[in-house]
């Protein structure tokens, strides 16, 4: 089944929170020397610019590695954790306004043999692609996508018709952040309830 990729206008919301819940059914898919993978997004954290004590742009900040989250909504924002994990970011919003998703957990849906050697595993498994740093091993994501185009043929997202009600989407707060204080109460991230390939805290 093939999906329609998503316009340009639905990463360009003004509303990070509204962006990081209408990801989740979205399959997320990587092209790499003609091997693709891809996923079903099962859960999503938002950051929202300049006023999130937890957002790399917090406070204005603009430095080399989070310069892309200020272009316009579309593009990925890919950076090193910890020197060990690639995460996945979705620059959302309009041009200056640094706001974006991180992509937590994806379900496998495509080229799982694929993710399944990039991951040393032998077979699917939640831990191939549950939580954003194993995600984007498994889908080949490292600091070659960061700037790229979501629209591109390398990395892109698709609506595939799948939707959940309200009553099936967990909204808790973010994983990680505790050094945002009070920010990091808020309730911005999303998940699919009872989804195996959803990141454990």
């Amino acid at each position: 089944m093939e999906g329609i990729r998503l316009s340009i206008d639905f990463y360009r919301q003004e509303n990070v929170q509204d962006v990081a819940s209408q990801l989740l059914g979205k399959a997320l898919f990587t092209s790499i020397g003609g091997e693709i993978t891809g996923g079903m997004i099962v859960e999503t954290e938002a950051y929202n610019g300049i006023s999130d004590k937890a957002s790399h742009a917090y406070g204005g900040r603009m430095t080399e590695r989070n310069r892309v989250m200020y272009s316009e909504g579309g593009i990925c924002y890919v950076y090193l954790c910890y020197g060990i994990h690639y995460l996945l970011n979705v620059v959302t919003g309009p041009m200056g306004v640094p706001q974006a998703v991180l992509i937590r957990g994806i379900e496998p849906i495509a080229g799982v043999d694929i993710m399944l050697k990039r991951r040393n595993l032998s077979r699917l498994q939640a831990r191939v692609s549950a939580g954003p740093g194993v995600l984007a091993q498994a889908m080949g994501i490292t600091s070659m996508f960061n700037g790229k185009d979501l629209k591109g043929n390398e990395i892109w997202i698709e609506d595939r018709g799948v939707s959940f009600v309200q009553s099936e989407i967990a909204v808790t707060t973010r994983i990680g952040v505790d050094y945002a204080k009070e920010d990091a109460l808020l309730p911005w991230r999303y998940y699919i309830k009872g989804n195996d390939f959803v990141s454990r805290k």
